[in-house]
């Protein structure tokens, strides 16, 4: 007869493979995520020189959204020429050219995977990557039985945990 097998025991098979599985992830999350604290500093970013025609005769709130530039403002016009803070705008050709600050290329497709929304395939891992942390917070609880000493000091860290991050929050 075979031996049944506690929960216990296929919470800590789960929670051991999957936690191999998504070591790499976790990798890139905690990259990525470290870098994103940096996204309002130039840390990292090289400037990267463009030149794009877009439509001409464009009005001068159109101009920014076109070429996808963040905090867009007209400083100045000359003729035809529009000034910016990155660059400038011919209405008559439509040409472009400004320079913008990006992260190298793999930094910027690793931050990506932070900003996803539904718009964009990548969500659906975000969700996995979300519920897959959320089964390592609740199955951690399985790796000890709750009499002893390990699984209470255990309690004491994750009511410690909860804490600090409220106060981080609210302050």
């Amino acid at each position: 007869m075979a031996k049944q097998q506690s929960i216990n025991h296929y919470m800590r098979i789960f929670h051991r493979y999957l936690g191999f599985f998504l070591a790499g992830i976790m990798a890139v999350y905690s990259i990525s995520g470290i870098v994103l604290v940096f996204r309002s500093t130039d840390f990292l970013k090289k400037e990267v020189r463009i030149e794009k025609t877009i439509a001409t005769n464009l009005p001068a709130d159109k101009i920014g959204k076109a070429l996808k530039v963040k905090g867009f403002k007209i400083e100045k016009k000359e003729g035809d020429i529009y000034h910016f803070k990155q660059g400038t705008y011919d209405s008559q050709t439509g040409v472009a050219k400004y320079t913008l600050k990006k992260l190298p290329f793999l930094l910027d497709k690793m931050t990506h995977l932070h900003k996803a929304t539904t718009n964009d395939p990548l969500y659906l891992l975000n969700i996995f990557f979300g519920v897959s942390l959320l089964f390592f917070v609740i199955s951690s609880f399985w790796m000890f039985l709750p009499s002893t000493k390990v699984f209470r000091k255990g309690l004491y860290f994750t009511l410690a945990g909860i804490l600090l991050t409220l106060l981080m929050l609210f302050l």
